[in-house]
């Protein structure tokens, strides 16, 4: 059921953030999500700090197997998590410490579900906001009839990413154009690697 839930998580997340590919207007922008801004120097930090967890690990993103390279793929998941977070709390819902903990120790504790989230591309610091994100968009779908069986969970999904789109995303360029018709012959999240995309964030210049 995890699997599952994660999968059409990131399938409403996919649908929802592929919306605009336009440079934001504010200079050091990776991207606006519904007017919360993403600066190329937080993302630069998340990157950083997640290649760092992850050589602590032993991993390197290519056994990972990322639909893109790290900065993008960090990005994208940074994004996503705000706008989910902002989709749902649009609509009342609300997610508590208790129940983030809740998934973390279900996880088998905080070590644990922080080398999940680095499959995610999730740097350890985001690992609780992303969780929260993700609580927030499955009580998003349950709203709507988002059940277990796979006709409520299409319903579920069908409206949250009418939620989801309602929260404009805009991405950097710079960082890559969004395949707005990823399928499973083309699952990159970016159509180019941007300027950016194929090298370490660390060797970025602002």
């Amino acid at each position: 059921m995890k699997s599952t839930r994660l999968r059409v998580i990131l399938a409403v997340a996919a649908a929802g953030a592929a919306l605009t590919a336009c440079s934001p207007g504010q200079a050091g922008t990776a991207a606006i999500v519904g007017g919360d801004r993403i600066s190329s120097s937080e993302l630069e930090s998340s990157v950083r700090e997640y290649e760092g967890a992850l050589a602590k690990a032993n991993v390197s993103a290519s056994q990972l197997q990322f639909p893109g390279s790290v900065p993008q793929v960090v990005l994208f998941q940074l994004a996503t998590a705000k706008q989910y977070t902002q989709a749902a709390e649009r609509k009342g819902i609300t997610v508590t410490d208790g129940e983030i903990d809740q998934v973390i120790a279900a996880s088998g504790g905080e070590a644990q579900h922080e080398q999940q989230m680095l499959q995610q591309a999730v740097a350890p610091s985001h690992a609780r906001e992303f969780t929260k994100a993700g609580l927030l968009l499955t009580k998003l779908m349950a709203q709507y009839g988002g059940g277990s069986d796979e006709a409520a969970l299409q319903r579920g999904q069908a409206q949250a990413i009418k939620d989801l789109q309602a929260v404009k995303v805009t991405w950097n360029p710079r960082y890559g154009t969004l395949n707005t018709q990823r399928s499973e012959q083309a699952p990159s999240l970016f159509v180019d690697a941007g300027r950016f995309g194929a090298i370490p964030a660390a060797a970025q210049a602002q």
